[in-house]
């Protein structure tokens, strides 16, 4: 599991030591992700099924894409498909995508990468592997999260972020326990490169064998962690927790996660994707590839679809690329 990590994560800025006063969050919820298969027919596990929406605001759907490691010729990706009024942070953990859109976008997304598309009014999408690694096969893994938007975002202009991840803010524990990358928001004053329309946080989290961690957050924001690979506890009361399960906090100023000291052979640490944000507190209703306010706006957004207003797809697809071309 590359991403981006470092050689010595001592070399990093640490987490501050919390104090006797802090509140630690109380795990209100545990879920097993049910495991099924999306687009042209790759692995996915399904993160937020079982919790209510309520608990999940800002954030609407997070794919645990993979783990899977393919033969030649296996590799899969999505069709083009229609998407309004959220945000996909897609995140490659290992392997490639190239991704591309109706309005001139696209882009190759590789390890450590994350490609932040703000659908707002409407656009045509596709996602897929590049011709190479259809031809060869190999490893493909990561995440793909939907941020809901307020209200007053749903219909603004479509953009992207192409997040590089030598561009995420890298932070250990005290001991050195623990390599923190952070995608969007602040995590200890250290910030990351995404932008956002909600106040959020998404960051990946490799817990050595036998570590602890105590990861201040927001106290107005809700706070999701999810396991990407390895076991460990979560909260103060250790509730053991292991791949494909999701942790709901309570209330609090802090986090608290270890990973066993005994993890699988084939999964050295304990890797845990995490999210929280500022709850929107509007109405929402969600249908496909549409996450609107009211039921009559889905209903526009499907009769804009079928009229060709979020966009045609392109005469010629994006040429496939290597994945190792100039980054910004």
């Amino acid at each position: 599991m590359p991403a981006i990590t470092v050689d010595n994560v001592l070399v990093l800025p640490r987490l501050p030591r919390l104090d006797e006063s802090t509140t630690f969050r109380p795990v209100r919820r545990l879920t097993t992700a049910p495991s099924g298969y999306e687009g042209e027919g790759f692995p996915v596990r399904r993160a937020f099924a079982g919790v209510p929406t309520s608990e999940l605001d800002p954030f609407i759907h997070l794919d645990q894409m993979g783990e899977v490691d393919y033969a030649p010729g296996e590799p899969k990706g999505t069709s083009w498909h229609p998407h309004r009024g959220f945000e996909t942070v897609t995140y490659i953990i290992d392997g490639i995508f190239d991704h591309q859109d109706s309005h001139g976008g696209g882009g190759t997304i590789t390890n450590g990468d994350t490609q932040w598309m703000t659908a707002g009014s409407g656009l045509l999408h596709i996602e897929a592997p590049p011709e190479h690694l259809v031809v060869s096969g190999g490893l493909f893994h990561g995440t793909q999260l939907w941020v809901n938007l307020p209200k007053v975002a749903k219909m603004n202009p479509p953009k992207y972020q192409d997040i590089r991840g030598s561009q995420a803010a890298l932070l250990t524990t005290p001991d050195g326990g623990a390599l923190i990358r952070v995608i969007a928001g602040e995590i200890a004053g250290h910030q990351g490169p995404g932008a956002t329309h909600t106040p959020i946080a998404v960051t990946h989290v490799t817990v050595e064998p036998g570590a602890q961690v105590d990861l201040p957050w927001r106290s107005d924001f809700n706070a999701l962690v999810y396991v990407l690979a390895g076991r460990g506890t979560v909260g103060t009361d250790q509730r053991p927790v292991h791949t494909g399960q999701l942790a709901v906090y309570g209330p609090g100023d802090a986090l608290r996660f270890a990973a066993d000291a005994r993890q699988d052979s084939h999964t050295p640490a304990l890797e845990l994707y995490i999210m929280g944000g500022q709850p929107i507190r509007e109405p929402v209703a969600h249908y496909g590839p549409f996450v609107m306010n009211t039921r009559d706006e889905l209903i526009q957004a499907f009769e804009d679809f079928q009229a060709g207003r979020l966009g045609v797809i392109p005469a010629e697809r994006l040429p496939h690329t290597d994945g190792q071309g100039p980054r910004p």
